[in-house]
Parts: structure tokens; sequence; C-alpha cells
């Protein structure tokens, strides 16, 4: 392909760059990114390399995997090929067989399950036992058999930063002589400038998965990470991303932003007040790595409303927005109102 037309990947997010004239560079559309021709070059490089290690590994992948689709919600369900029926863990409807999964969804990294379904239960089950107004209906035994251990799909990104920030820094002495207190302040021009690198953040890469609920199980360690091989999936479900790099990564950039600004701020050390006249943190580069992390999952209606509650299936840190039994807190309320009423009329007998 000659030159002038050659196609680049964004070394961020993965999308295609596109020549900027006045500039003499690539930018992305998506992100936001610009890149020299000799970056986008190395980076197109490099991806051109893992497209072709990671090949066969696709092809095994497509064959040992079956793809479930529910008619009632649109959700697309992975499972190994000896599954023969199951439900959707997002509606609990029926879901019917659709065939194979195409390779290039193949995770590069896996987070075996640790914890069993029976621990995951009573995880569960001392979660509700702190919250008085559950419907009873979401405690039963047939609710958690509609508890689901899911292997959701993660981008899990390692991003450079480089970052600047200009602040305008105070000290503040104080001291007393005679009759007299006297206050000296000294400003300075503080600058800080730094290369940082932050290493697996994560973003789920499923659309009917809340962002909020994935990042409140967080953190994951990814210390137990294993390769992946299909066997892994035996026994449990996961997801098919319908997000993919370029979608995710305004909210990695964010997070890696965040993080390189408050690392900045942090090392003005010495100063009794700071403000921060300039800050610029510049994502340079992303490397990603597609990963299936353990998740034990449960949705239930109430109300109208879908509820959903999650585990972290490696940790057990939970979280989930519990459904509110109207009834329960009505009785509870009218009775806390009957009992202050009859207590003001004792009152109002014993007094009059």
């Amino acid at each position: 392909m000659p030159e002038s037309v050659q196609q680049y990947k964004c070394p961020n997010c993965a999308a295609e760059l596109r020549f900027h004239p006045k500039k003499q560079g690539f930018a992305c559309e998506y992100c936001g990114s610009f890149f020299t021709p000799e970056e986008c070059k190395a980076a197109n490089e490099q991806f051109q390399a893992q497209a072709i290690e990671d090949a066969p590994k696709q092809d095994e992948f497509e064959q040992g995997n079956t793809l479930y689709s529910c008619p009632s919600c649109g959700a697309e369900i992975i499972a190994d090929s000896n599954t023969a029926a199951t439900e959707c863990y997002y509606c609990h409807n029926p879901v019917v067989l659709k065939g194979r999964l195409s390779g290039e969804y193949r995770p590069s990294k896996v987070i075996p399950f640790k914890l069993t379904r029976e621990e995951a239960e009573k995880i569960f089950k001392d979660w509700c036992k702190k919250r008085w107004f559950l419907p009873k209906s979401f405690k039963s035994d047939a609710q958690l058999l509609h508890m689901a251990g899911v292997y959701v799909p993660f981008w899990v990104a390692d991003c450079d930063v480089n970052g600047t920030m200009r602040a305008v820094c105070k000290k503040i002495r104080t001291w007393t002589s005679g009759n007299y207190e006297y206050t000296e302040t000294k400003e300075y021009d503080v600058f800080r400038s730094a290369g940082l690198r932050f290493e697996g953040i994560p973003a789920d890469g499923a659309s009917k998965i809340e962002d909020q609920l994935m990042e409140a199980i967080e953190p994951f360690d990814y210390r137990g990470t294993k390769a992946f091989e299909m066997s892994y999936l035996s026994g449990f479900l996961s997801d098919k991303y319908d997000v993919n790099k370029s979608q995710v990564f305004p909210r990695v950039r964010n997070r890696a932003v965040n993080g390189s600004d408050q690392l900045l701020r942090a090392s003005m050390v010495g100063y009794d007040s700071i403000r921060v006249t300039q800050s610029d943190m510049q994502v340079v580069r992303t490397d990603w790595q597609y990963m299936l992390l353990p998740v034990w999952f449960m949705t239930f209606g109430y109300g109208g409303k879908q509820y959903a509650f999650a585990i972290n299936g490696q940790t057990g840190k939970q979280a989930g927005t519990p459904p509110l039994d109207t009834g329960k807190l009505l009785g509870v309320c009218g009775l806390i109102v009957g009992i202050c009423t009859l207590l003001g009329a004792l009152v109002g007998v014993i007094f009059a």
C-alpha cells in the first residue's frame, strides 16, 4: 500500500487516524489525541505484529464457544460448547442458540472465579440482613436461583501520561512582638512536570451493565490473572462486549488524567496554600488488554424497575441498589406515628 494512503491506528484507542494538513500529523476524531507520522508508523507496526500473533488463538476461540441470544432484551451470552440451554441473567428469560462467536472477541487474559456459589449466596444474605425494607421476594430462594457466575468483558488499560502543572503557593508566618502581631506571606511560582504511567485501569465493555456498579466492586487483583483458556468458562457464562476500546477510552482517560492531576498536586508539599493556575495532562499512549473478570451477578424486577446486585468473584466485594418495599416502610412509619400519638395523649392526660 502506498505510504500516502497508509491507514494508521490511534496508539490510545485504536480508532483510525486522519491526517491533519495544517499540523502535518495525525489526529484521532474519537479521543482527540495527536501524533507525528513517525509515532503512527511505529504503533501501526506493533498492531500488525500483534494481529498475526493472535490469529491462531482467535480461531481456537471461535470453535470452542457457543453464542446465545435473548429474544426479550437482546443480550448476547457466551458459554462453552457443552452448555445446552441457559437463561438471560439480565431479564431471566430463556435464551436461544445463535451460533459461533467471531474469534476477534477472544480475551487475552482472565481472572478465574475464587468464590463458590455458596460463598456468594452467603455474602448476599448477609448484605440483605442489614437492609430492613427489602421486598420478601428479593431475599427468596427462588430469586437466589437467578444468581449467575458471569465473566464480564473488561478493557484494561495501561496509560502513559505527560503532565505539567503550575501553581501559586504561599508560606505564611505569624509572630507577635510587643503589642503587635505580624504576618509574613511569601509567594512562590511552583512548576511541576512529570511522565507518569498508570497500569490496570479497568472499564467494562458491556453496555447493559451499569459502569458505576462495576466500579463499585473494584479493585480486582491482577496478580491472579491467567492466560485465557476456554476451560475457564466451564460452569460459568460470559458476556459479549458491545462497547469497544474507542468508546471506553474517555472513561479511562478521565481516570488517568485525574490521577495525574492529584499526584502533581500532592507533590507540592510544605506550603500553607496552593492555587493551581494551569494543569495540562496528556495521555500519549495506551496499551490495552481485553480480559474477562469474574462477577456473581443478579437482577431483580420490582415496581417497574430493574435492580442489579454484583459481587466481585475474586475478592467478595459487593455492591447494588436495593429495592424498597414501600408497604413495609409505610407500615413502620405508621407504627412510629401511632406510638408518638399515643405518647402525646398519655402526656396530655398526666398533666391535665
